[in-house]
């Protein structure tokens, strides 16, 4: 058996072939390197780059940052748009969606191509004549990326539901046939721990995983796994100990736009970004291209991922400045923070009256309020108000500075859709510290959970953090507090968590995550939740009516239809993927 590699596009498409026969008969295909020619220190690194370019893929519109599943099925976020653009997703924001759905397939995939792409790359690095302490690390670096996409399949289908191929079974066959409904976590948590113990604290370029990113993304894993116990003292030593892709001691900025800007990335608060730019591949973020303001707004394409009502009106704070943890905003839902305003003048208004966390206006775009340094939103930013609502997604679009550095535009993403060299955090310190409390919550330390979340609070209160009018005064009614130890949250534990939960609602909105941690936390709860949250939102958009949220059982999603017919059946008859329970 030989194995050849075909060169398509450059170094960044390889794909593997495989021919049998005698040397005599065999004729290598036009552009294709031998295997064997790659088994040295140029060669590992193409495949090694190959494997971290898929991070970046250009498949669909939907990525590792999860807008659709994490964001529109957990009620952050509206599709937007309008009705018949991406119409696919429509099934998607109504609970609605069928093993037949294309989002799906392409997140389905994404696990698999990733995953193929690190084996390939750990195959030849096995064989490959190098230095030992370079193979080690790169090997390392393989096997934390491999863990990365295959949580991202279990995420979505079910640790049971995603089978696992190492490099192993894709040597003996490049198209091996798995039987999926075997838990794959004990694989998964042991090639975590090879990352941990092969990787350097540091690194000499950001965009790879140090040993800091690969305890964080074992930490997450387990923490969806449910062992929170595990997860506690991982957290600890990434809070305490963790180190940023520069080799800095972790930390919150002061700024959150730090975040979220292509002059201040790969920071003291990431732990592991996707590193995206606007050179000549047009690399700015395929996946979010759908989701900047419509029109004349920054991209100008196009209206997508607009944040619900629920959300915005989640950030209500009570007098003493604090969220409303049993969702009194809820009740009054003709008392919303953002209303609509029949005038020509405007298509909104703020009710100044109503005190809101400052963060709501770094989450989402509201008129009225400047829009990071764009001004003041026009009004042909939403595409249709009545399908998607008049929030307008803001974490992820670019700014103008960045734009006049020649870091993003209107056509840096495959050459015809916004995008920006702007990295998005997959793992950051803000995720661990509210995980941490979680933990610390569960094992009843409530004063050690709510210190957690008072460091959140008490950043996302400082000054810089304050959006400004012109004249210098705040752009709207914004007030934010720790909470007190004589809260209840220091004393009673249901309160502890309530409020720990809250907050990752309120600080990680629209990053992707909330649908996750709805589905970790117990059907149960997920499907409460999604209720109540329909119960809100059909008082603003029309289309939710008679929707109810998943039931509890369906924690995870259908397994592609396509896929399980091209698997087909083994040598008993038998599926080699068979469809979760809950969707049979």
């Amino acid at each position: 058996m030989k194995r050849h590699i075909l060169i398509a596009l450059g170094a960044a498409s390889l794909l593997t072939l495989a021919s049998c026969g005698e040397d005599f008969l065999y004729k290598a295909p036009q552009g294709s390197i031998d295997q064997a020619a790659l088994t040295n220190e140029q060669g590992v690194e193409l495949l090694v780059t190959n494997a971290y370019g898929y991070l970046t893929d250009t498949e669909g519109f939907e990525n590792m940052f999860n807008w659709v599943f994490g964001g529109l099925y957990g009620g952050d976020n509206n599709k937007g748009s309008d009705t018949n653009d991406q119409s696919v997703l429509n099934s998607v924001e109504t609970y609605s969606i069928s093993p037949s759905n294309d989002y799906l397939l392409v997140k389905w995939r994404q696990t698999y191509y990733g995953a193929k792409r690190c084996n390939l790359a750990i195959q030849v690095l096995n064989e490959a004549e190098i230095d030992a302490t370079l193979r080690s690390t790169r090997i390392a670096e393989m096997k934390f990326l491999r863990t990365m996409y295959y949580f991202e399949g279990v995420k979505m289908f079910s640790s049971k539901g995603v089978p696992y191929i190492d490099e192993t079974m894709a040597a003996e066959d490049n198209d091996p046939k798995v039987h999926n409904g075997v838990d794959i976590y004990p694989q998964l948590l042991a090639d975590i721990d090879e990352a941990i113990a092969g990787l350097p604290e540091t690194q000499s370029e950001v965009g790879r995983a140090n040993k800091t990113a690969a305890k964080a993304l074992k930490a997450k894993m387990l923490m969806q796994q449910g062992d929170l116990a595990s997860a506690k003292p991982i957290l600890k030593d990434v809070i305490e100990n963790g180190l940023s892709p520069k080799g800095e001691r972790l930390a919150l900025q002061d700024n959150l736009n730090n975040n979220f800007n292509a002059l201040t990335e790969n920071g003291k608060e990431g732990i592991f970004e996707v590193q995206f730019s606007v050179g000549a591949n047009n690399n700015g973020n395929y996946g979010m291209c759908l989701n900047y303001p419509h029109n004349s707004g920054p991209g100008g394409c196009c209206g997508f991922d607009q944040p619900s009502n629920e959300l915005a009106n989640s950030f209500q704070v009570d007098a003493n400045g604090l969220p409303y943890l049993n969702f009194e905003y809820r009740q009054h839902p003709e008392k919303p923070v953002t209303y609509r305003k029949d005038s020509d003048n405007a298509l909104s208004e703020n009710d100044n009256s109503i005190a809101v966390d400052p963060r709501i206006d770094f989450t989402m775009g509201r008129f009225g309020i400047p829009y990071k340094d764009w001004g003041l939103p026009n009004k042909d930013w939403v595409r249709d108000v009545n399908n998607g609502g008049f929030y307008m997604p803001k974490k992820h679009v670019y700014t103008k500075e960045m734009q006049e550095n020649g870091l993003a535009g209107s056509s840096y993403s495959a050459g015809w859709a916004p995008g920006s060299a702007m990295n998005l955090q997959y793992l950051s310190l803000r995720d661990m510290k509210l995980l941490y409390a979680e933990c610390l919550a569960d094992a009843g330390d409530l004063a050690g959970a709510m210190a957690q979340v008072n460091d959140i609070r008490r950043r996302a209160g400082l000054d810089v953090n304050i959006i400004k009018l012109e004249d210098g005064t705040p752009a709207a009614n914004y007030k934010i507090s720790e909470y007190p130890a004589s809260h209840a949250a220091f004393s009673d534990k249901a309160t502890c968590i309530k409020a720990v939960r809250m907050e990752r609602k309120l600080e990680l909105a629209m990053e992707g995550q909330r649908f996750f941690d709805l589905a970790r936390w117990g059907g149960d709860y997920m499907n409460s939740e999604l209720n109540a949250y329909l119960a809100y939102e059909r008082n603003f958009l029309n289309k939710f009516n008679g929707v109810s949220a998943p039931p509890a059982a369906k924690t995870m999603f259908p397994i592609p239809e396509t896929q399980i017919q091209t698997m087909g059946n083994d040598e008993n008859g038998q599926p080699y993927l068979v469809q979760p329970d809950p969707w049979k």
